[in-house]
C-alpha cells in the first residue's frame, strides 16, 4: 500500500470527524444510571424518580453542544407554596409575530389579513396545547381547552384585547379556577445558512391568581432547534446544505414548540401541599367507592 493512501483527504477527514461526533454524541446522550439489560426482577411501582425536575431541561452544556443561544427568565412569587393554585385554566395564547412564514427575518409568504388571523391562531394554539400537555403531568387540575374556549365565546371574548379587559377574578368565576395562565408567542421563525438551520420558538407565560390578581409565576424566553451539517469539500457542502434545509419541516418545528413548553413548565415549583391534597382526595374517593360496593 502506498504511503500516500494513509494521508487523509478532505472527504476522509469529513467521514472520520463525523464518526467521532457520532460516538461523542451517543456517549454524551446516554444516561448510564438508567441503562440496564432485560431481566425478570419483580420491580414495584411508585419508587423514587430521578431527574423529576431536571430531565429535559437544557444545561449550559446542552445549549453549547446544540448551538442554542436561547434563554429563559422566570419570576416566582416568594410565597408560591402557600398560594399555589389547585385548579388552573390555560387561556388562549396570542401570536405577536407577523403570522407569515419567516426565514432569516425575511417573510417568504404574503398572506391576506384573513389568512394571517388563521395562522396566528394556529401558531398560538400550538404553543398553548404544548404548555397544557406538560401542565397535565403536574399537581394541578386543569380546565379543558374546549370548555374554556366555549365559555369565553359565550361572554363575547374573541380577541386578546377583549381578554385583557376582563379581570382575573371574573375569569375565575366564569371558569371555576384558582388561577389563569396567559401566553404570548413572541418568536416563531426559521433560520437557514447552508450548513446550519434552526427553528426559534419563544413565549411569555404568566400564571395569575383569580383570588388576589397577583402574578404567581412568569417565564419569558425562547429555545432553538438547531441542525448543523459539517462539510469540508464542495460536494459535501452541496449535499449537507440540502440536508440542512430539510430540517425546516413541520415536525422539527413541533419539537421546538415542545421544548419551549417543557422548559417553561419545569420551572414552575412543585407544590407538596397540592400533591398531598390530591392524594387525600384520591384516598377518600377510594373509600367511598368501597363502601358503595359493599352496600
Amino acid at each position: 500500500m502506498a504511503a500516500t493512501e494513509y494521508l487523509l483527504t478532505p472527504r476522509r477527514a469529513q467521514i472520520k470527524l463525523s464518526k467521532l461526533f457520532a460516538i461523542a454524541f451517543i456517549w454524551g446522550s446516554v444516561d448510564l444510571g438508567g441503562c440496564s439489560s432485560t431481566n425478570n426482577e419483580s420491580r414495584p411501582f411508585f419508587r423514587h424518580e430521578y431527574g423529576l425536575d431536571s430531565h429535559g431541561r437544557k444545561t449550559w452544556f446542552d445549549r453549547m453542544v446544540e448551538l442554542d443561544p436561547g434563554q429563559m427568565k422566570t419570576k416566582i412569587a416568594p410565597d408560591y407554596e402557600a398560594v399555589a393554585p389547585r385548579t388552573i385554566a390555560v387561556l388562549p395564547f396570542t401570536d405577536r409575530g407577523s403570522a407569515n412564514y419567516v426565514v432569516d427575518k425575511i417573510p417568504l409568504t404574503f398572506r391576506s389579513a384573513n389568512e394571517r388571523s388563521d395562522w396566528a391562531w394556529t401558531d398560538a394554539n400550538r404553543m398553548r396545547r404544548a404548555v397544557t400537555d406538560y401542565l397535565a403531568t403536574r399537581e394541578f387540575i386543569e380546565g379543558n381547552l374546549i370548555q374554556i374556549d366555549a365559555v369565553l365565546k359565550q361572554h363575547g371574548i374573541d380577541s386578546s384585547e377583549k381578554l385583557a379587559q376582563v379581570p382575573a377574578a371574573t375569569l375565575g368565576k366564569w371558569l371555576g379556577v384558582d388561577a389563569v395562565i396567559y401566553g404570548d408567542v413572541n418568536r416563531y421563525e426559521a433560520y437557514y445558512a447552508f450548513l446550519i438551520s434552526a427553528w426559534q420558538v419563544g413565549a411569555d407565560v404568566r400564571m395569575v391568581s383569580t383570588h388576589t390578581g397577583r402574578e404567581l409565576f412568569s417565564a419569558t424566553g425562547s429555545r432553538y432547534s438547531v441542525n448543523l451539517q459539517l462539510a469540508f469539500d464542495p460536494l459535501g457542502i452541496a449535499i449537507n446544505s440540502g440536508l440542512s434545509l430539510l430540517e425546516l419541516r413541520d415536525v422539527t418545528l413541533a419539537r421546538a414548540e415542545e421544548e419551549d413548553a417543557r422548559e417553561i413548565v419545569l420551572r414552575i415549583p412543585r407544590s407538596p401541599r397540592l400533591q398531598s391534597q390530591l392524594i387525600e382526595e384520591a384516598s377518600g374517593d377510594a373509600q367511598i367507592n368501597l363502601l358503595a360496593q359493599a352496600q
